[in-house]
């Protein structure tokens, strides 16, 4: 037993510290060939970006044929927690909507984000709220009792 005892004790270690690792995901647009801040304004058109970059993650809400973004996150998750944005890069990219040509390029990095508070109130709905003993036995003595050959489809019993 006294010749194993390193043995676990290292393969605990290992276990231990196997544990403390982040699992490290991407997400979001991935440069091949070229990086969106590659693109030269007053040069490049839409169709050498489409050459280049391929197709936009999204495009504008509001001027859907002028703003491109490219959108890429790199999350961290520890065992047990929540996943957390490490990094993330958009690229948006302005296009003159006479000449098809860019216009701007502008790189946003996690620092440029705003934190927005959600609201946290809940819509009230209309009834009570039933407790977990009111559920289980609400429905008892509510059902239909058996039908018999006397009844008439249609017609209400006599109680």
């Amino acid at each position: 037993m006294a010749r194993f005892t390193p043995i676990i004790a290292a393969l605990s270690l290992a276990a231990v510290t196997g544990a403390c690792a982040p699992v490290v995901a991407s997400q979001g647009f991935q440069a091949i060939d070229a990086k969106p801040q590659d693109i030269v304004a007053g040069t490049d058109t839409k169709e050498t970006v489409l050459a280049r970059l391929g197709s936009p993650s999204t495009t504008s809400t509001f001027e859907s044929d002028s703003v491109w973004y490219y959108i890429n996150q790199v999350t961290e998750r520890y065992t047990y927690n929540l996943p957390k944005v490490s990094q993330r890069s958009v690229t948006e990219i302005v296009f003159d909507e006479n000449t098809d040509v860019v216009a701007a390029v502008r790189t946003l990095g996690l620092e440029d984000g705003r934190e927005i508070a959600m609201n946290d109130r809940e819509t009230p709905t209309r009834g009570r709220s039933l407790t977990i003993l009111e559920q289980l036995l609400g429905n008892v003595g509510r059902g239909q009792l058996p039908r018999t050959d006397e009844d008439d489809p249609g017609q209400r019993r006599p109680d």
